[in-house]
């Protein structure tokens, strides 16, 4: 059981002030992304399995199924129909040893078709299409006159939203049926 951090006092005339306890020092990123990495295994959540997964799975296996639930030591795994669906039910026993050899708490494999969209890799082509054309680019588009708040903005925000992207922001947080941006 953890104890409370130990309150300190302070004397000010005749008056005694509470402090608290000081913080603990800063830590380094690396380190606190390494203490989540260990909460989510800790843990059994999924965002762990799936940096984990090309490892587990094998470079054959795992671009062709990925982990898509895990709840209460159950964990679905959906595969492309046909072939890499049945190389997952052939290999089942093995991926749920290596899912336990690498720390993951998982009672059993759900298997299920799966799906997946095409997701473009980072860089790509696609990628670069949307940036070229991307409205906040003043490079491509010019600068202008926000005319909602005056600031000068992207003339390509004021083309696609007749704003710039903060008086857009603030329009999205409006609840439906308020008046317009101020």
């Amino acid at each position: 059981m953890g104890r409370a951090p130990r309150q300190q006092s302070r004397q000010i005339g005749n008056l005694t002030l509470l402090m608290p306890a000081p913080r603990p020092p800063a830590s380094g990123l690396a380190s606190c992304l390494e203490e989540l990495e260990q909460r989510w295994r800790q843990g059994g959540h999924l965002a762990a399995l799936w940096q984990a997964w090309p490892r587990i799975a094998g470079a054959q296996l795992a671009p062709h199924c990925r982990p898509l639930r895990l709840h209460s030591g159950l964990l679905t795994v959906g595969a492309a129909p046909g072939p890499w669906l049945q190389a997952l039910q052939y290999n089942r026993h093995q991926l749920l040893g290596a899912l336990r050899a690498n720390g993951f708490t998982v009672r059993d494999l759900r298997l299920e078709q799966h799906h997946p969209g095409a997701v473009a890799p980072p860089g790509g082509l696609q990628e670069a299409a949307v940036w070229a054309a991307h409205p906040s680019r003043v490079d491509v588009h010019g600068m202008a006159t926000c005319p909602s708040c005056g600031s000068p903005a992207p003339a390509g925000e004021m083309a696609r939203w007749g704003h710039c992207s903060f008086c857009r922001q603030k329009q999205l947080a409006q609840p439906p049926g308020e008046g317009p941006v101020q």
